[in-house]
């Protein structure tokens, strides 16, 4: 589809990989702009770069809000974010304004959002499990030892850690993600699977999980790994009265959003002995200030929420992206398409 035989405006908010670029650059539908950068577009040049545009394919980092989508007008059929995360989208004004266009004409069915659920699925599970090993073994901090000339002699006691044998690993959120994490876990020899979350799910029994409620996961298990979406219910679960409940050799691994977490109550549960070590790959912010005092912690092991980041699967991530952004620049169906 064009718009009056000219090329439709695609703004691209970041270089992504080529799958993507590839795909948009030869559909022969839109005429794209590119924020050549791997840093993240300023909000000037965000707000610059929507105006008029049909289709917005952007990242976690971009927030889009009303302003933006004001930038953009009335012409923008499609917003395509390269991520399985949408919280950096302002959903009920896209809602509103979804509405309100396909009220008005028939001729646009208002803005659809595309996102990439599923692809990463595994990648993100694969980085789960590392970071939980990490953590519990104390992997940085034995790099450092052998870095730094700490590693003098075998001693019975230095750099032990806590193991998956015979544990209880205790999963929030037992989705896509959260049943890809469990998989893999369990040939680990764990001997207990407790999930919480709204409600059971059959599926489970493929692990043996027990759907048990939030405080008896949190004070039983031995790891704590939390994969839920982010909602008004989640933001800030991971409190001090939640680190209050935790075995004081248990671990906590977070790769779902960061704002599930307190950082601040985590700080003090790492830093009291409350809970033996922590896993980030996700925070708030992100990028986290290397000033941040959970930096300062030796069990603390902060990634820069890479769960996505292997070769094939951002590539597969940049393809999906650019599909969706096509399908609703055309009117066409969207191979991952967020329902209102």
């Amino acid at each position: 589809m064009q718009t009056a035989g000219k090329l439709m405006k695609v703004f691209v908010t970041r270089r992504i990989p080529q799958e993507g670029m590839k795909i948009l650059s030869t559909a022969g539908v839109c005429e794209v702009s590119l924020w050549d950068s791997d840093e993240p577009v300023s909000r000037a040049e965000l707000l610059k770069g929507v105006q008029g545009a049909h289709g917005l394919l952007c990242l976690l980092s971009d927030k889009v809000d009303a302003e933006v989508l004001d930038a953009a007008g009335p012409n923008l059929k499609v917003i395509s974010t390269l991520s399985v995360g949408f919280d950096h989208m302002a959903l009920d004004e896209i809602k509103k304004r979804y509405w309100l266009l396909s009220y008005i004409t028939v001729f646009n069915s208002g803005i659809r959002v595309g996102y990439t659920p599923d692809v990463l699925t595994d990648a993100t599970a694969e980085l789960t499990v590392a970071l939980l090993l990490a953590a519990a073994r104390r992997l940085p901090e034995g790099v450092e030892e052998v870095k730094n000339g700490g590693w003098s002699s075998w001693k019975p006691l230095w750099l032990c850690g806590y193991g998956l044998s015979g544990s209880t690993v205790g999963v929030i959120g037992l989705g896509r993600i959260g049943m890809a994490i469990a998989r893999r876990l369990m040939p680990f020899g764990v001997k207990r699977l407790l999930y919480s979350g709204r409600t059971a799910k059959a599926y489970a029994a493929e692990v043996n999980g027990e759907f048990v409620p939030l405080d008896t996961l949190v004070s039983e298990s031995d790891f704590i790994v939390v994969s839920c979406s982010l909602t008004p219910d989640t933001q800030g679960l991971c409190d001090k009265a939640f680190f209050s409940k935790m075995k004081n050799t248990a671990v906590l691994v977070n790769s779902s959003r960061g704002a599930v977490v307190n950082q601040e109550d985590l700080y003090e549960a790492l830093t009291s002995g409350q809970i033996a070590a922590a896993g980030l790959d996700v925070t708030t912010p992100e990028p986290l200030p290397t000033n941040h005092p959970l930096l300062t912690l030796k069990n603390c092991v902060v990634l820069p929420h890479i769960g996505s980041a292997t070769y094939s699967t951002r590539g597969i991530m940049a393809a999906l992206s650019a599909q969706n952004l096509l399908g609703g620049l055309q009117g066409t169906d969207m191979p991952s398409e967020l329902t209102f």
